[in-house]
């Protein structure tokens, strides 16, 4: 059986300081004359919208979008939208913003319910232009095919997973992320590191996305530290912007695997950040794939600055999982579950929401049970 691997990433990458100043030559290059700049009233309030709008003529707003965002932003975004005649979206912000953008770009040429475009290719074609410049270094939504949202009611992040959202151009500058708070810069940096880990372990990785992941690991470890303590560190934000970027690459060919899947439950019932869920779960879920990738985790270990050298491999990976909590640890991410009031009689029913999440753990290298999930969680708390 001959075995095929597809690369996506968005239609256009321009990086770099001057990045978002190229805004105003790619418009008309996507026939948009009116579009809806999709965001948060911080951001507008901080200033750095204003790279943006002051590129603009006509345009609306919709600065809406809240952390972990809900089904009924897309919702109302949609509406601003359409009541706007409005002919494409400039999604600004962190991975809400941009995962808004992009639900509203599929939804609004969409007949049903936007429930029913979550899951996978349940959108059927191209919605209008969009366009998406990124604000913090760390989801990589900039450049994947995923919209994450939050569905309140059943207590459940949930995806619509589609080409049709892939941006058309992706503008990522440091000079984006220089507001972006210390603790967002921890949370979305960790976050970038877990994309870039689980990509790397996922079952589908290739050689292509093997190099985005430990390049992006090398430049994490060493940046990420210092735009937490310098947050004006223009040459770190500029090193975790591209390593957001290229751990963006990765996983969204590659997949991410338990880590992911078991942070949603988590997040979607009490409110925990997802750079933070993921942070707080990655070690353990780290020790428990161990078994399936020992190579892999002790290279992992090298790209993470260990000494490895004249190390067996089991050794090496041990001693990954235990850089991985340091580096969590040094940008002040919590530690352990019950620092965010979880309940412990809550582990159960999460084990088993995030076992049915097959969209995920079908990536990871070790085949986990509820029961084994349960175990992570405990270990975790």
């Amino acid at each position: 059986m001959m075995i095929t691997s597809a690369f996506k990433i968005a239609n256009k990458l321009l990086t770099g300081q001057g990045a978002v100043e190229q805004l105003a030559h790619e418009l008309p290059r996507l026939n948009i004359s009116n579009p809806l700049i999709v965001t948060d009233a911080i951001l507008i309030k901080s200033g750095t919208v204003d790279h943006v709008l002051k590129q603009l003529g006509a345009y609306g707003i919709f600065d809406g979008v809240e952390p972990e965002p809900e089904i009924a932003i897309v919702e109302a975004c949609a509406k601003v939208y359409r009541d706007g005649g409005h002919d494409g979206l400039i999604g600004v912000g962190g991975g809400s913003a941009i995962d808004i953008a992009k639900a509203v770009a599929g939804y609004v040429g969409h007949d049903g319910a936007l429930e029913t475009l979550f899951g996978v290719d349940q959108i059927k074609r191209k919605g209008p232009p969009l366009i998406a410049i990124p604000t913090t270094a760390g989801t990589g939504s900039e450049v994947t095919n995923v919209s994450i949202l939050s569905d309140k009611q059943a207590q459940l992040k949930k995806g619509i997973v589609s080409d049709h959202l892939l941006p058309d151009v992706a503008l990522v500058s440091p000079v984006m992320t220089l507001t972006c708070p210390r603790s967002v810069t921890a949370a979305s940096g960790v976050d970038a590191l877990v994309h870039a880990v689980e990509s790397y372990l996922s079952v589908n990785a290739s050689p292509i996305t093997d190099a985005l992941a430990i390049g992006a690991i090398k430049l994490i470890a060493k940046a990420l530290p210092k735009a937490y303590a310098n947050p004006a560190d223009l040459k770190a934000r500029e090193d975790m912007a591209t390593a957001s970027l290229m751990a963006g690459m990765a996983f969204g060919n590659a997949g991410v695997g338990a880590v992911h899947a078991l942070a949603y439950p988590l997040g979607g019932r009490f409110n925990i950040a997802h750079g933070v869920s993921n942070a707080l779960l990655l070690p353990y879920v780290m020790a428990w794939n161990k078994l399936a990738c020992v190579e892999r985790m002790a290279e992992i270990a090298a790209a993470l600055g260990v000494q490895t050298f004249g190390l067996s491999d089991k050794v090496a990976a041990d001693l990954a999982v235990e850089a991985m909590a340091e580096l969590s640890a040094g940008v002040d991410i919590p530690k352990g579950m019950r620092s965010f009031n979880v309940p412990e009689e809550a582990i159960p029913a999460m084990a088993e929401e995030a076992s049915k999440i097959d969209r995920l753990m079908r990536n990871n290298p070790r085949r986990l049970t509820a029961g084994d999930i349960e175990q992570i969680y405990r270990a975790a708390y």
